[in-house]
């Protein structure tokens, strides 16, 4: 049963990575934060992956601001729903509780029959804009009480193991071939990137408060004969606020699945990091995938990607630095380190990921009820 603050069909990340994998073993009830509805409280139930059901809650226009009282006023129907639901009844006894945000965790943590619980930690999300001022608290309770943590950075895995015995790091991994996609003569790169001029400086990912825009706008400034290409959904920012320049382009959320096609359009695959604290811990996804296919990578100097992917990301420490990497790349990138990045992203994959995370869970966790394997 996972807690997650992201939505499943958000952008395809580590959650989604990871349960789409783990479904082959275990049913999972994917719990996302309460939303705004019509009428009396209720839950969306459906099942938008293979051995997957996704459960959004609906709160009516009345309903309680409070954390807490929004989870008090949800739960029965939640442990209904488990009981009677046709997608659920049967499936999710005694589960295993994930909690990706620590929100939840004082109404729902050990409910339903939990025989265990989870954190995985994937962004300090106190450092996040709008983050509620108890989260840490919050985060605290969930830590006292997990049998496990997972980390996304290493950063972060500094941080939680002060403050807990089990912890584990596992960073990002890829879906090399998904995104090696990208190398193949057969992969065709959309309209909307192969009708720009190039050469394309490309990101794909959220657009959000960890985006150092000066520098986005100064790159355009510095190639105007380029194209700068920024591909992904808008999150706590808002579009008038960005920086508008003719080369400069906004694409908007991209499905996963048309990602390694927009990336082999791209000269130069991007990382333009602000360094502030909701990046201090980040350990990025598209780092791995970026490498799988291919591409040249510059970043600015966050703590997990110098520590991780140099030199096959050229990093940079300064905005000039990080114009001068972008030039460099356009000119001609290292082949040898752009195989070394294959090779590593080759060496990287979610599925051998999730196989060692799922041993570490059996084993701080047991028994887990293995749906599809017959294991104890």
């Amino acid at each position: 049963m996972v807690h997650c603050h992201l939505r499943w069909d958000f952008v395809w990340q580590r959650p989604q990575q990871l349960f789409s994998r783990l479904a082959a073993h275990h049913a999972v009830l994917f719990v996302e934060d309460p939303m705004p509805g019509e009428g009396d409280a209720h839950l969306d139930v459906s099942e938008p992956y293979a051995n997957v059901v996704r459960l959004v809650p609906r709160l009516p226009h009345d309903a309680p601001a409070d954390t807490d009282a929004q989870w008090r006023l949800l739960l029965p129907l939640v442990e209904q729903a488990l009981q009677r639901h046709p997608l659920l009844a049967g499936r999710f006894a005694n589960p295993v509780q994930w909690f990706y945000s620590p929100m939840s965790a004082p109404v729902l943590l050990g409910r339903f029959g939990a025989r265990g619980t989870v954190y995985d930690c994937m962004d300090e999300l106190a450092n996040f804009r709008f983050a509620p001022p108890d989260i840490a608290a919050r985060e605290r309770y969930l830590l006292s009480r997990a049998d496990i943590v997972f980390t996304g950075g290493y950063q972060l895995y500094e941080a939680k193991a002060r403050h807990h015995p089990t912890v584990y790091f596992h960073g990002c991994g890829v879906d090399v071939g998904h995104f090696g996609r990208a190398r193949l003569a057969s992969t065709q790169v959309p309209d909307a990137v192969a009708d720009l001029p190039g050469p394309i400086l490309g990101y794909v990912g959220v657009i959000d408060e960890r985006l150092d825009y000066p520098l986005i706008e100064a790159l355009a400034r510095r190639y105007p004969q380029a194209s700068v290409v920024m591909a992904g959904p808008l999150a706590k920012v808002e579009r008038a606020d960005l920086p508008d320049l003719p080369n400069l382009h906004w694409l908007g959320q991209q499905p996963y699945d048309a990602l390694p096609a927009l990336v082999k359009g791209f000269d130069v695959c991007l990382m333009p990091f602000a360094l502030n604290d909701a990046t201090r811990y980040i350990n990025p996804t598209k780092t791995l995938e970026y490498m799988a296919t291919g591409k040249p990578v510059v970043s600015t100097a966050v703590a997990d990607v110098v520590r991780n992917f140099t030199p096959v990301v050229d990093v940079a420490y300064s905005t000039d630095e990080f114009l001068d990497a972008v030039a460099r790349a356009i000119d001609g990138a290292d082949p040898a380190l752009l195989r070394e990045g294959i090779a590593r992203a080759m060496d990287a994959s979610w599925d051998s990921t999730v196989a060692t995370m799922r041993s570490e869970l059996l084993g701080a966790v047991m028994p887990v009820r293995a749906v599809r394997t017959g294991e104890p």
